[in-house]
């Protein structure tokens, strides 16, 4: 989890922000900071609910952050907090140095519409009005002039392979396809921060998995700040950079998607991660033995032997091992050797990460 970091390293720093729902949330929460109230009891005694409970995180610019956790776990209440669609009842919130809870309403609508987008699961497209004209929507309420806004929606829709398609409206057009549409809209206005809640858990497995694949892309194209909000570990694994697991409102635990499945904070987490495929998220560095020790221990390691980056996956590794019994060796980036790797560390890893372990 997170400590407390040098604050220009991030994009977004949410700090012990709490939800609560209900006519009594200040009693609420001073009772629940000072007496540990449990979510139920809290709504037993003052009939609130907690949303979001003390949560805490920090995101780098650039980065994709999935926030995950099963239906009620307070996730898509948090990111509504970013933007302030949603008011916190306690805590603060800074965007690229700007602090949020400070603004007034006519800086925090400029600021939404410059600075900030968000892509719905529902789509929201207004159905009155063509492809175009959806996404060019947020450049109109900024005032740009028509010829503008056309040509920027024009060249968005391009982006996500929707050409030719301007002309037509949200009912002529695919779940698939709506969705895109709902991220064109939130990439012309060329936002710093996108927010995405759940977007493709609508959407059949494999017109899911086609618009991760050109969501990445388009990820590392525009080198967008985003917050992604998912149910969908095998999701959150294969976008995020990091991820964040949510439970009862708290964040139980941050981490990269190898940290988590490796490295799992308590049994919640272990029980979510029980079932995730390692093969394409468990790198070298991590199954490796230190180089030192494994020829202190009698191991011998070819000067020839094959070598694999610290960053490469399980996946990569097993295919080498099934041809080759030998050992091999992990470099660094500058090619040093510094750990060595044999059949039975891939199998010992692979069998951990079983349902069955």
């Amino acid at each position: 989890m997170n400590g407390s970091p040098d604050t220009s390293e991030y994009a977004i720093e949410i700090d012990g922000v709490w939800k609560i729902f209900g006519d009594k949330a200040g009693i609420a929460l001073k009772d629940v900071q000072q007496n540990g109230l449990s979510k139920k009891a809290v709504l037993e005694k003052y009939g609130c609910v907690i949303g979001v409970a003390d949560a805490s995180m920090n995101v780098r610019p650039g980065e994709i952050f999935c926030v995950m956790g099963l239906s009620g776990s307070g996730k898509s209440t948090l990111v509504r907090h970013i933007n302030r669609l949603l008011e916190p009842t306690a805590g603060r919130i800074i965007v690229n140095g700007q602090d949020i809870m400070a603004m007034g309403p006519a800086a925090l609508r400029k600021y939404r519409n410059e600075h900030i987008a968000m892509v719905f699961q529902n789509f929201a497209l207004m159905p009155h009005r063509s492809v175009v004209d959806n996404v060019a929507l947020p450049l109109e309420i900024r005032g740009i002039n028509k010829n503008d806004r056309l040509e920027i929606a024009e060249r968005t829709i391009d982006m996500v392979e929707l050409t030719g398609w301007g002309n037509k409206f949200a009912h002529e057009l695919s779940g698939g396809m709506q969705q895109r549409v709902g991220l064109a809209r939130a990439l012309a206005s060329d936002p710093e921060i996108l927010l995405m809640d759940e977007p493709f858990s609508a959407l059949d497995p494999l017109i899911r998995r086609q618009l991760q694949n050109e969501f990445m892309k388009l990820s590392s194209q525009m080198n967008k700040t985003t917050v992604f909000i998912t149910h969908d570990l095998d999701e959150a694994v294969r976008i995020g950079d990091r991820i964040a697991i949510m439970r009862d409102g708290r964040v139980v635990q941050i981490g990269t998607p190898e940290d988590i499945v490796m490295n799992p904070a308590d049994d919640y987490v272990a029980d979510f991660v029980a079932g995730i495929s390692r093969l394409k998220v468990v790198r070298a560095h991590a199954v490796m033995q230190d180089i030192t020790a494994f020829e202190s221990a009698g191991g011998a390691l070819d000067a020839a032997a094959k070598t694999f980056p610290e960053d490469a996956d399980l996946s990569q590794m097993i295919e080498h091992a099934i041809a080759d019994e030998r050992p091999f060796a992990v470099v660094d980036a500058s090619g040093n050797r510094i750990g060595v790797i044999n059949r039975a560390d891939l199998l010992r890893t692979v069998i951990e990460g079983t349902e069955t372990s």
